[in-house]
């Protein structure tokens, strides 16, 4: 696939797909998400990354569903009422199902808003970096819609019952810092770094473990609404995988020998 809203880079084990509509401010429509969607199986498929990141281009990491493009979905061409979750079905959501899927570890380096659907994506990364500009918010209530792409089942995880359900209510931007002390996100830093906080990020992750990483993101998910019991089921059949790679046999080699583990990702 050509792609004319994103760009897509891999170098050095690092994939990053970056949202390419600066006028927009990054706004999400069919188009936007097919190409996310296409790039993210490239990551999945083509087995030569080992992390992802996703950014924005210009002053925004992305405001949300493109309104003007017909990207809520609203269905102006289809008879009958509208159907505004029938672009959620198609499109918005596989595209969060395969990122939180992904066998590799994902970062998401927030510039500027992350609104709407651009919330749900920037939170939905396993390392959240904001620049000190950025700023999170659920304004669906604004338009008369309610949250969507998994903001009802990450955000009070994430934040807590109280502070979601307000910043879904009331439609506040949650500045970074704020977001931050919220556990929303892991750091905030200076907008001239985050760049480069980013990639010493990625850079480390992807000459880590990968398999380890995969199971980390995946056993935490699968543990947040399990039992104890459950839960230490999940990290026994996780640790019985992890143990059979071969960056647990460098791991405990390199341990034993002193020196920094080489791992391989398999």
């Amino acid at each position: 696939m050509t792609y004319t809203h994103i760009l897509f880079d891999e170098a050095d084990g690092i994939a990053t797909i970056t949202l390419n509509r600066p006028q927009a401010l990054n706004a999400l429509h069919i188009g936007v998400i097919s190409e996310m969607i296409d790039a993210v199986d490239r990551v999945r498929d083509e087995g030569t990354a080992r992390v992802l990141v996703l950014t924005g281009a210009g002053r925004a990491f992305c405001s949300g569903a493109d309104l003007a493009g017909g990207g809520a979905g609203g269905g102006a061409a289809r008879s009958g009422p509208p159907d505004a979750g029938a672009v959620l079905e198609s499109h918005f959501n596989p595209l969060l199902e395969r990122l939180f899927a992904l066998p590799v570890p994902f970062i998401t380096a927030v510039n500027g808003a992350a609104a709407g659907a651009g919330c749900s994506y920037a939170l939905a990364g396993d390392i959240v970096i904001a620049a000190k500009s950025a700023y999170f918010l659920q304004a669906f209530v604004n338009i008369g819609l309610v949250p969507d792409v998994g903001s009802t089942w990450l955000l009070p995880r994430l934040a807590g019952r109280a502070r979601a359900q307000a910043m879904m209510m009331l439609g506040e931007r949650i500045p970074a810092e704020t977001a931050a002390d919220w556990g929303m996100v892991y750091k905030v830093v200076d907008d001239a770094d985050l760049a480069a906080a980013t990639r010493a990020v990625a850079e480390k992750l992807a000459k880590g473990p990968t398999k380890s990483y995969a199971l980390i993101r995946q056993g935490i998910r699968d543990c947040l609404d399990k039992t104890l019991s459950e839960g230490l089921m999940v990290e026994r059949r996780n640790q019985l995988q992890a143990g059979r790679s071969a960056d647990f046999i460098e791991g405990v080699s390199a341990f034993l020998q002193k020196r920094p583990a080489q791992f391989t990702g398999k």
